[in-house]
């Protein structure tokens, strides 16, 4: 290697805190406007370029091999909603989806709504939110993003003529969580939607008629408290517009009828805290998910004229070992979501008696369910979207009454794929404090447990998400070459119940990074790898998790990525002023505010606890315009370890400046990125 990296110039920024003084000699790189930041990363990719030029080819190979396995021409299985079947197709080198629906029945002529390679032309990034059809069918709202900042705006199209309405409303909340960006009243002439303040939070609800100026909107609500976000959803019945006022540890709900959209909201249960709580609408009740006497939560009813908790009578009631993620009510059934032994189940049963469960078969040891927005209230079928990690993606209505399957769709791999080819399994690694962390693996018949063998490990491990065993095509190329493909269920998850996220998140938060270190040695010892051949990779959170997990035991691992990794964890969390800061206070802990929440974080965040030893292979990769973990923390990440690191190991970052957390948002960029990261993990490993 002939050329050294790009050197960032030091200049002593400090920082007091409780008594403690941190000199931050990178805290330049947040001036975003600065031609010197965006120099150094452009001399960063320069560089990423030069030293992995001899794995170009392998980059294009392994691009060539996962674009062979994607359909390039496909479509979505159709979906009813009232008169007409909806879905998406893409066409052949096309990056985007384009948006469709056939009348009363699926072989009717097509009609395109949206096509969002037309909305993307002339830009590198392309994203719609929100996609929400009139009651009467004839129109469309769609937010869209062309920059990866996730500030939407919203349009409306008239689908009778295909053309635009004249306004256009910005600066507005995408979709997230359960939330669905925009809804419509029944009237077909209303829309509610939600914008953000200056730090990307959503908080205010307006009201807008089609035909009017924006400026005319109604206010109908500001979430005034900065640690809440504010959502929207339209419950399945199309009765009610719900609002969700979400915070780490309290939640409330608000409503109004779609009937009567100019009606004011009307509070569900006023927030308190540490009470969450989660509803949707049947008939004369809400049905809610609470956590009220219920630390894995539990399913309540209380009516519609009167829902505070005074008036919530158990459904399901609590159990110790079964947590309750979510529910879906449609209108003879419930689809209960349940957590237990480290796996999803979904529980059926009827509205008339909640005692007649039956709960769906799922023919992997581990594996992935998502059900579908399943737009029909009346119905006796549901879908759901399934997957592990050799079972392609399928799509499958489950009969409500039976539980029965039918698959109406499997991904189709056309380069071929065999799945009695692979193996997955469900292990358990014992953690340092006896706890048992689930490991879902996959890899390829015929792999011998002689510790040589390369590995990628995977993890997340916060806020309560749950790491699933989806199928992912590209791992085959990986796969195919020994490697061993793990995903390991850490604390700061939920897989294991609600005590699995308490045991991963504020100060008990370095249990997650004990877990995967836990996990990595648990491998190493049943002789699937060794330190040499081991690597992990994460994204966000789960980049800090990688990411402490190499700072903590950098000789446990050979290689590491990070993707758009959340690195500096006391200072980010000490900016109000930084997107998500107020919001997860209660996930990670406030330093400004706290001396022992200001000691615990720094004695684990990344950035602050670098030494000077060898560290692994690192690859760290961001989006320039990512509003939840911007470019500097990796930026400032790089810089400071290669200050410090001993040994020969590369480190590099990767900025995408038309991008942002999300990544590349075309399916043929998104590959590309996906080439990168393998094809270095294959020349570190092999």
């Amino acid at each position: 290697m002939t050329q050294h990296y790009p050197v960032p110039p030091k200049r002593e920024f400090l920082i007091t805190q409780h008594g403690v003084t941190r000199n931050d000699e990178y805290y330049w790189m947040r001036e975003r406007e600065n031609p010197e930041v965006k120099k150094y990363l452009e001399a960063e990719n320069e560089y990423l370029d030069t030293v992995l030029s001899h794995i170009k080819p392998l980059q294009e190979t392994l691009f060539q091999e996962m674009k062979s396995r994607i359909k390039e021409e496909d479509r979505s299985v159709p979906e009813k909603f009232k008169d007409y079947f909806y879905y998406t197709r893409t066409e052949a080198g096309k990056q985007y989806p384009i948006f469709c629906r056939k009348k009363d029945e699926v072989n009717a002529i097509e009609e395109i709504l949206l096509d969002q390679n037309v909305l993307a032309e002339g830009h590198e990034f392309c994203s719609v939110s929100a996609f929400s059809i009139s009651p009467d069918q004839n129109k469309l709202a769609y937010s869209l993003d062309i920059e990866g900042s996730e500030v939407y705006t919203i349009y409306i199209k008239d689908l009778t003529t295909g053309k635009l309405y004249p306004e256009k409303i910005e600066n507005v909340s995408g979709s997230f969580y359960y939330a669905t960006g925009v809804e419509w009243a029944k009237d077909s002439q209303t829309i509610f939607y939600i914008t953000i303040d200056e730090i990307h939070r959503p908080y205010k609800l307006y009201r807008h008629k089609i035909g009017t100026d924006p400026k005319e909107d109604v206010l109908i609500f500001h979430e005034t408290d900065d640690t809440f976000s504010l959502s929207l959803f339209k419950t399945r019945s199309e009765e009610y517009i719900m609002t969700y006022h979400i915070s780490t540890l309290s939640q409330e709900m608000r409503f109004l009828p779609t009937e009567t959209p100019e009606s004011d909201l009307r509070i569900l249960q006023p927030r308190q805290p540490e009470l969450e709580y989660y509803a949707t609408h049947h008939g004369d009740s809400f049905y809610i998910i609470t956590n009220k006497d219920a630390y894995n939560y539990k399913l309540v009813k209380a009516p519609v004229s009167n829902p505070s908790m005074e008036h919530w009578d158990d459904v399901i009631p609590h159990r110790e070992d079964v947590l309750v993620e979510n529910l879906d009510v449609f209108e003879n059934h419930f689809v209960s979501h349940e957590r237990f032994g480290g796996l999803i189940h979904l529980r059926i049963s009827p509205i008339a008696d909640v005692n007649q469960a039956i709960y769906v078969k799922f023919p992997d040891p581990t594996y992935e369910v998502i059900v579908e927005e399943n737009l029909e209230f009346k119905t006796d079928v549901f879908r759901i979207r399934y997957s592990s990690m050799i079972t392609p993606t399928s799509i499958v209505n489950i009969n409500m009454d039976t539980g029965e399957w039918e698959v109406l769709k499997e991904d189709q791999i056309p380069s071929g794929y065999n799945k009695s080819d692979y193996v997955t399994e469900f292990i358990f690694a014992p953690a340092s404090d006896g706890k048992k962390i689930p490991i879902s693996i996959v890899y390829k018949k015929g792999l011998e447990k002689n510790g040589q063998n390369p590995t990628l490990m995977y993890g997340y491990g916060a806020y309560g998400a749950s790491s699933e065993a989806h199928f992912n095509s590209n791992i085959i190329s990986i796969l195919d070459r020994g490697f061993l493909f793990a995903v390991a269920h850490v604390r700061g998850g939920s897989e294991m119940g609600r005590a699995w996220y308490d045991e991963g998140k504020m100060f008990n938060k370095k249990n997650s990074f004990t877990d995967l270190i836990a996990c990595a040695e648990f491998l190493i010892k049943e002789k699937f790898t060794s330190p040499e051949k081991l690597s992990i990779i994460g994204g966000s959170a789960g980049g800090l998790l990688v990411g402490a997990s190499m700072v903590m035991r950098p000789d446990l691992f050979n290689t590491v990525i990070c993707k758009v990794p959340f690195l500096d964890v006391v200072t980010s969390m000490s900016d109000p002023t930084i997107p998500l800061t107020t919001l997860e206070y209660d996930q990670w802990g406030n330093p400004e505010e706290s001396k022992e929440a200001f000691d615990y974080m720094l004695s684990y965040s990344p950035y602050d606890n670098l030494q000077e030893v060898e560290y692994p292979n690192l690859l760290l990769t961001t989006g320039f315009n990512d509003p939840r973990v911007a470019y500097w923390e990796p930026a400032k990440f790089l810089a400071r370890i290669r200050d410090k690191k001993k040994g020969n190991h590369l480190a590099l970052l990767q900025t995408n400046f038309s991008a942002g957390h999300a990544g590349a948002s075309g399916r043929y960029d998104f590959l590309k990125e996906n080439a990168l990261d393998f094809a270095f993990l294959i020349d570190r490993l092999t």
